[in-house]
């Protein structure tokens, strides 16, 4: 029985179909095609978008467009393997009509359009709105750090330069040594020229370690990388490396990337409301649900999301069951239409004035407008410790001339009645012979106080009664309580997106260098992951649909 057999190579065949006929109507190009061709690329800000009228005819950055895309949905992210890909794809055939386009010619494309790259990720964005893919009723924020172009050896800190500098300073001294006794040395030792070539070099060196240390000391950082200065050297899962912390929003029903960042921040701390910010404009929302874990714990941070908009559920980093936050009254009249507005200045307006805004009903956000009400007292201790109204134990933290100075920044951070209208925490000074210090709580009491004992009088000069500044009146308490069921969804929705990225489509590492190149870079690695995603949910065809 004999193999079966393809056509001899020599055989002359005549075509009877086009490349429209080759690929298949369910095929991802066809979305890529029809996607590139509905964008306008002028208004978007790609360079030769309208070809000049004179000169050499450049390639259309649509076709270009249409390759990169194609080339990171199918993990091809190096601009030679692509023009290797032009010249055997089918696929490829079908986008670009046969065009190879020089690898140069493609690496310059990805550089020279580098902010516009990343609006063509959120045109698929607003894509996947007009399919309802996008939820929009709970955010995942995560960040990762994704390795740039600039090795470990390549990076410089002020200790660095000085201990290479010393090094040299120590190198310089030996030559001008040998030098002195070359004389002396015997026929084998370094001759005279080879000492002054490597004096030379290492004065070279000297200079150019100098000048780092210049530009570190006069621009106030602390790292100086010279292949990627907007990078930073970082500590990731396997040691420190040069990387960009890459911020990204999940949404919680389709699992789809709404937005990202790219930073060079060491750690989360601090960015939440600045990638959900830009999130919400992509969107369209005027108020969202968010989680993120406890690297992102800020309270400041999270204070200014629940000011603009958003609620923030951060994983417990140092609270326990709910964070507090104490805010200066402001009186105001809220009506119903104020409570009900989602602009941050009516929101701020609500929480201030004690009210909780209608926007955060159901929420784990809650508003308590509290008044002066009972009287209580810190008792001073035999172990010389303080026990606060609310029974926590305050410790020294200081003296003051003759006074000791009480205070626990814990127990004030997470106290439910607090007895002081500062945003800080409590501290309570005792002369050398007081016992107690009488204080006014603020709010309705649940638990027993610490009563003030009648054998023991409290210290003349105490002003907590006669200071209206000291303790205003009214406060507002500004409650975030702990949601453990949308805590355990953040793992879920966060770490797929950048496992897929990084690991299964290769692009655990940079290519560009430069913050705004690497955002470009990672805008379509992302587009690529939307992109696999939407035709997972709705297929090729509902998409062609929504694009025409």
């Amino acid at each position: 029985m004999e193999y079966i057999r393809g056509i001899p190579r020599n055989q002359i065949t005549f075509a009877t179909t086009s490349l429209e006929d080759d690929i298949s109507q369910d095929n991802p190009v066809r979305v890529i095609d029809a996607f590139v061709e509905s964008l306008d690329l002028d208004s978007m800000g790609f360079k030769r978008a309208v070809p000049n009228t004179t000169g050499r005819p450049p390639y259309d950055p649509a076709d270009l467009l249409k390759l990169y895309v194609y080339g990171y949905f199918n993990k091809i992210r190096s601009s030679r393997k692509l023009m290797t890909e032009c010249t055997r794809n089918i696929e490829l055939f079908y986008l670009l009509g046969r065009l190879v386009p020089d690898f140069r010619t493609i690496s310059d494309f990805r550089k020279d359009n580098a902010k516009a790259l990343k609006s063509v990720f959120n045109a698929f964005v607003k894509l996947c709105l007009r399919l309802n893919l996008y939820q929009r009723e709970l955010l995942a924020v995560d960040g990762s750090k994704i390795r740039a172009v600039n090795s470990k050896d390549n990076t410089y800190n002020v200790e660095i330069l000085e201990k290479k500098l010393k090094r040299i300073e120590g190198h310089i001294d030996e030559y001008l040594m040998l030098l002195e006794q070359n004389d002396k040395t015997e026929e084998d030792a370094p001759s005279v020229e080879e000492i002054k070539e490597s004096l030379k070099e290492i004065l070279q060196r000297k200079e150019k370690y100098e000048g780092y240390l210049d530009v570190l000391l006069d621009s106030g950082q602390t790292q100086l990388l010279t292949t990627d200065p907007e990078a930073h050297r970082m500590h990731s899962k396997d040691g420190f490396h040069c990387c960009y912390n890459v911020q990204t929003a999940v949404d919680g029903g389709s699992h789809l990337i709404a937005g990202y960042e790219v930073t060079n921040h060491n750690t989360d701390q601090g960015l939440l409301t600045q990638v959900v910010q830009g999130v919400k404009d992509v969107l369209g929302m005027e108020t969202v649900e968010v989680v993120a874990d406890k690297g992102y714990e800020s309270r400041e941070d999270i204070k200014n999301c629940v000011m603009n908009g958003i609620v923030p559920n951060v994983a417990m980093k140092y609270d326990k069951k709910e964070r507090l936050y104490s805010i200066d009254y402001v009186e105001a009249e809220i009506n119903e239409e104020t409570r009900c507005s989602t602009d941050p200045d009516d929101i701020q307006k609500c929480i201030k004035a004690g009210v909780l805004p209608s926007c955060y009903e159901n929420t784990a956000i809650e508003v308590e407008l509290q008044e002066l009400s009972e009287v209580s007292c810190f008792l001073l201790n035999d172990d010389k410790t303080v026990t606060c109204p609310m029974g926590n134990i305050l410790v020294k933290v200081k003296t003051k001339g003759k006074n000791t100075v009480y205070a626990n920044k814990d127990a004030c951070r997470q106290c439910t009645n607090k007895c002081t209208g500062s945003t800080s925490h409590k501290t309570v000074s005792f002369g050398p012979d007081t016992k107690v210090v009488p204080v006014r709580m603020y709010g309705s009491i649940h638990s027993p106080l610490t009563q003030m004992p009648e054998n023991l009088k409290p210290s003349p000069n105490n002003h907590t009664f006669d200071r209206s500044d000291y303790a205003p009146p009214r406060k507002v308490v500004l409650r975030i309580r702990e949601d453990i069921h949308k805590l355990k969804q953040r793992m879920c929705l966060s770490e797929h997106p950048f496992g897929t990225v990084k690991w299964h489509h290769g692009a655990h590492y940079l290519l560009c260098k430069g913050k705004e190149k690497a955002s470009a870079e990672l805008g379509l690695s992302f587009l690529a992951y939307n992109l696999q995603r939407a035709i997972n949910i709705v297929g090729t065809r509902a998409l062609l649909e929504a694009i025409r």
